[in-house]
């Protein structure tokens, strides 16, 4: 009953988005008034009658796919619209009621293959078509926030710039600092258990270097290592090793008492336990260290850059381009590091999925 009051809703407020572009001033052409009514119709059938699952899916996939045109196209042709247009915010807003309907229908698919990404994908594609959606309809000034065509249009044109800089914060500083700082963390963490006051003489510490700001030590880093990538790589190697510390502390200690004992009656080396008890225990400690020091590792060569670098990388062409004013480039960098960012820490989760398939938070 809830889902048909959602979709008569949405029928009601697409409906009204019809009629008052006509009331002020007519549409602007005739394929967009097409597009909207059958939009409207489609998500009528949708609405006003009991369909069996697999049409009901279809007509309201087929609705979203319907209506994200129609605003576009209004948006883009000459008329009474934008911010002084408000039927199309009444058929935006029942747009996404329909929208939401579909994303609870992916949401129910099997998660299985590509059909695991579904419902991910497409709300992450339905935040940037209503991105594109009100800051045309708003006509919000690029200088404050320019739309995703023209993000695209810079990452598509300006690859000869960006690429050298990716290489620059990310295969070089964020990569090379990642992999010294999580060993480091890693081992000096198994050599704290083996030696207790060793811990107990670097946990405070821990605390005490995670406080510091980024700010306050990537100038000093900087004057040590360079303005190249080394110094940022510093950075992230400062940033990453007391996380992984930590968290392989926690780990090493999560075994359990009767399994120690049990080892030990076994007549097991301290190596052995460690390895074949205390490790594999551990693992789920140590892929959730690597997870937050994959996101933690490419702000802090970002930030890094802030405070001296060559004429390359993410964080230099940030701090050039806003002195500029071209926040399109600005976004463009934004997008390539959350994007290389999400991957990064993907890669690290299927190879958690692949080495912890045991532990029963993946169980069925």
């Amino acid at each position: 009953m809830t889902q048909r009051l959602l979709r008569v809703a949405a029928l009601l407020l697409m409906g009204a988005g019809l009629i008052a572009p006509v009331g002020a001033g007519g549409w602007p052409g005739s394929a967009s008034a097409l597009m909207c009514a059958v939009a409207s119709i489609v998500c009528a059938a949708a609405g006003l009658r009991r369909w069996d699952a697999p049409l009901e899916r279809g007509l309201t996939l087929l609705t979203v796919l319907l209506g994200a045109a129609a605003p576009l196209i209004l948006l883009d042709g000459p008329g009474p619209f934008g911010t002084a247009a408000p039927g199309i915010w009444l058929f935006l807003t029942g747009w996404s009621l329909v929208l939401w309907r579909g994303l609870s229908i992916l949401s129910h698919l099997p998660r299985r293959g590509a059909w695991a990404l579904a419902a991910p994908a497409t709300f992450g594609i339905a935040l940037l078509y209503l991105w594109q959606v009100l800051v045309v309809g708003f006509a919000v000034p690029q200088v404050l926030l320019p739309t995703p065509t023209q993000v695209g249009h810079i990452l598509a044109t300006r690859l000869d710039i960006l690429w050298p800089d990716f290489q620059q914060t990310f295969l070089k500083a964020v990569l090379s600092g990642y992999a010294i700082g999580c060993a480091a963390g890693f081992l000096v963490a198994v050599a704290a258990d083996r030696v207790p006051f060793l811990g107990r003489g670097l946990l405070p510490l821990s605390g005490l270097v995670s406080a510091v700001p980024i700010v306050g030590i990537a100038p000093i880093l900087v004057m040590w290592f360079g303005f190249d990538w080394q110094s940022k790589a510093a950075v992230v190697v400062v940033v990453t090793f007391f996380p992984m510390l930590v968290n392989t502390l926690a780990g090493l200690a999560a075994a359990d008492a009767m399994q120690r004992d049990l080892m030990h009656s076994y007549a097991a080396s301290y190596i052995q336990t460690l390895m074949k008890l205390r490790l594999p225990a551990a693992l789920p400690f140590v892929f959730n260290a690597l997870k937050i020091n994959s996101t933690l590792a490419l702000i802090a060569a970002i930030v890094a850059e802030f405070f001296g670098s060559p004429i390359l990388g993410l964080g230099f062409r940030i701090s050039a381009e806003v002195a500029r004013l071209n926040v399109d480039v600005v976004w463009a960098v934004i997008a390539i590091a959350a994007l290389a960012g999400s991957m990064f820490y993907g890669v690290i989760a299927v190879v958690e999925r692949a080495c912890t398939f045991w532990h029963p938070s993946y169980r069925a």
